[in-house]
């Protein structure tokens, strides 16, 4: 599960403070003076009671020109641009018996979908009793990522992020499914930027079969891939066939692949080369492939 940071700092910072502190800190999650470090400041923010709410009345009215803004679904709040490798965030967590929750349901707020994150980064908990989740571990270097692949997911405890509880969730090992707030929740984060992150995918799970359901981080690039190889311009073709080589992400490769197999003449020797290529998503998908065309 996500690793418990002790801290009993009762000091506290405005936002602008933390960020700057942080940025100046180039917080590395991989490093445990550098995560301290970072706790710190985290707390020091998520000690200062007023700050979010001030920011919010201030959106609500109209003043806070774009100083803060909402992304990653209803309920994230982004409080920072990018600075270096981080930036800070609040995520808000309603309750069952909240109106947004009747109205939209649990699923816009993430909950009940079990997943893992292509990231790491810090939380705190803010308000409220926190949302609960029930926790897992799982190794990605086992996986290929194909839907229906059996996850061996380990489970941990469930446990909720109550207020002032502080945990690192580390990339590609944590698995969580959350449960609503028992009443109105908020947490901070503070977000690990990596530039590499978009081709490290992030999966769902199925807990009843202990399977990866699919991919949650849609990523524009294969869409790109997808539209140019229809398009059967030489050059399109010539790149996608690289891409399906060489390229360092799976899916990229993978969805080179399944694009050139609409547009070629002989789709189960592009699938065979699928299976020779050296890349376990795609060789699972191209067996697939050939059997359907078998």
């Amino acid at each position: 599960m996500p690793q418990i940071i002790e801290t009993t700092c009762e000091q506290t910072c405005s936002l602008p403070e933390a960020t700057e502190a942080l940025a100046a800190l180039d917080f590395d999650p991989r490093d445990w003076e550098s995560t301290q470090v970072a706790a710190h400041w985290l707390r020091r923010l998520a000690n200062n009671r007023g700050f979010l709410a001030e920011r919010l009345i201030d959106r609500l009215a109209g003043r806070s020109n774009g100083e803060i803004g909402s992304g990653y679904g209803p309920q994230a709040v982004v409080l920072s641009p990018v600075r270096g490798n981080m930036f800070l965030r609040a995520n808000i967590w309603p309750a069952e018996t909240d109106l947004c929750m009747r109205n939209s349901g649990a699923r816009s707020f993430v909950y009940g979908i079990p997943h893992d994150h292509n990231f790491s980064f810090l939380t705190c908990g803010y308000l409220g009793p926190g949302y609960r989740s029930d926790y897992f571990e799982y190794d990605y270097e086992d996986i290929c990522g194909v839907p229906g692949e059996t996850a061996q997911l380990r489970f941990v405890e469930r446990s909720a992020l109550h207020e002032g509880k502080l945990m690192l969730y580390r990339a590609h090992r944590d698995v969580h499914a959350q449960i609503p707030a028992q009443s109105l929740s908020v947490s901070l984060n503070v977000m690990h930027v990596d530039p590499a992150q978009c081709w490290f995918d992030q999966y769902g799970f199925d807990l009843d079969r202990g399977e990866v359901t699919g991919i949650l981080n849609p990523n524009a690039t294969e869409i790109f891939l997808r539209t140019a190889v229809a398009s059967r311009m030489e050059e399109a073709l010539e790149f996608a066939e690289w891409v399906g080589r060489t390229h360092p992400s799976d899916r990229l490769r993978l969805a080179s692949f399944d694009a050139r197999s609409g547009v070629v003449e002989d789709e189960d020797a592009l699938w065979r080369e699928g299976e020779m290529c050296g890349s376990r998503m795609v060789a699972a998908v191209a067996r697939e492939q050939r059997a359907k065309l078998a």
